[in-house]
């Protein structure tokens, strides 16, 4: 299991990116949350393993068709022992 912290810039609110997130997380098999933040930015934290995580980044990175997607910053994070994927208000 791996875990990582992904910080999405762009236009990423207000377009259904959390709900495109879930979904990736579940095709995927990842636990963990996506927020949206103040700045603007969604954050997700996921884990899962490694092979189903990276075509999940690739996932994220492209984004909905509604979504543009400028930068996504992926960073390695301690384990959160998750047991779903869910949106954080």
């Amino acid at each position: 299991m791996k875990s990582i912290r992904i910080k999405v810039y762009g236009r990423v609110q207000n377009v259904g990116f959390r709900y495109f997130a879930i979904k990736e997380a579940e095709k995927h098999g990842m636990n963990g949350f996506v927020k949206n933040e103040s700045d603007g930015s969604v954050l997700i934290e996921a884990e899962g393993e490694e092979i189903n995580l990276d075509k999940f980044i690739l996932e994220i990175k492209q984004g909905p068709n509604w979504a543009r997607v400028e930068q996504a910053i992926v960073n390695p994070v301690p384990s959160g022992n998750y047991n779903s994927f869910s949106v954080k208000y």
